[in-house]
């Protein structure tokens, strides 16, 4: 994903004079290429990511289009404040990106575990929140984002994802996309865990379960037209997200059910617990930690099949 959004990004400057890179000391041989086209574009604030937003948001004020990027965890918990008062209380045109997001950069530790972001930048008033499933949906997404004209937090996984795309997709800020289409039970994905979730479905389909699926990229706004078709059609709605049950796509999609007549499905959101991972491994090992491995997804799935319609929302 990081590939794609410094291949993009490099391109997109060529063609708006105004689009200002900001790199948290991260990145550098990955943006050669941005550097070298627009070395009066390329600003490295250092391991200074609060100072980095404020800089960012005097840039903005001043007639350019900043993106600041580095790490997901830095990138929004490390600023939080500033994010708020510097660029959403003026709402300014600036992108947060947000590299290694969820679980991503689990080796590390929990330092670097971005499981709280969409959280947190959710709550934001003027914030866009936004998680490409792909790094076809990158390209797309920068592009929109870009277009958008106010705060937008774009999250990110690391280097190496698969592809569920094979080109560009029309993506729409605020509107799913669906990849798949089912009878029996609605996927919406969220981020990285895209590939995941296709994958499950089609463990679903040798048991029975038709399984639709959607990249459900944008948290803020969510797709409130898509999720009212999905909860009158379907018998069970599934949010997958790496990120925390808390506060992430499915609390965002929890709250807006709350609000809705009772409909004909159940909500499954499946996500990180609400704890800390005290014990490194790889991606995929913290995924499974958690639940999120494509057989775990298909599991919960049937399991949640089998549940009464007395429990209308699970976790």
């Amino acid at each position: 994903m990081r590939n794609a959004f410094a291949s993009e990004l490099t391109a997109l400057a060529a063609e708006d004079p105004r689009l200002v890179l900001l790199s948290g000391d991260i990145g550098n041989k990955l943006f050669d290429p941005f550097r070298a086209a627009h070395p009066e574009r390329f600003l490295n604030c250092g391991v200074a990511e609060a100072n980095m937003v404020g800089v960012a948001a005097g840039l903005a004020l001043s007639g350019f289009r900043p993106i600041t990027y580095t790490i997901a965890s830095f990138a929004t918990l490390r600023c939080f404040e500033q994010i708020r008062v510097d660029v959403c209380y003026h709402q300014l045109p600036v992108i947060i990106v947000g590299v290694g997001a969820g679980l991503s950069y689990a080796a590390n530790g929990a330092t670097h575990h971005a499981c709280e972001d969409l959280a947190c930048l959710r709550a934001l008033p003027y914030m866009t929140v936004v998680a490409p499933g792909d790094a076809w949906e990158v390209r797309a997404a920068l592009r929109e984002a870009i277009a958008l004209g106010g705060p937008v937090y774009l999250r990110l996984g690391k280097k190496g994802e698969a592809t569920v795309h094979r080109e560009v997709p029309p993506l729409v800020i605020g509107r799913g996309l669906t990849i798949r289409t089912g009878e029996d039970v609605c996927l919406l994905s969220t981020g990285t865990m895209l590939p995941a979730v296709l994958a499950a479905a089609d463990r679903l389909a040798p048991l029975g379960v038709s399984a639709s699926v959607v990249s459900h990229h944008t948290i803020k706004p969510l797709d409130e037209a898509l999720l009212a078709d999905a909860f009158d059609r379907y018998a069970l709605v599934v949010t997958v997200e790496e990120h925390s049950l808390i506060g992430g796509l499915g609390s965002a999609v929890a709250e807006w059910l709350a609000d809705r007549p009772a409909p004909r499905a159940r909500l499954l959101r499946l996500g990180t617990a609400d704890t800390f991972l005290h014990h490194a491994g790889g991606q995929d090992y913290a995924r499974g930690c958690f639940g999120l491995t494509e057989d775990q997804i298909a599991a919960r799935v049937l399991d949640a099949r089998q549940v009464g319609a007395k429990d209308r929302v699970l976790h």
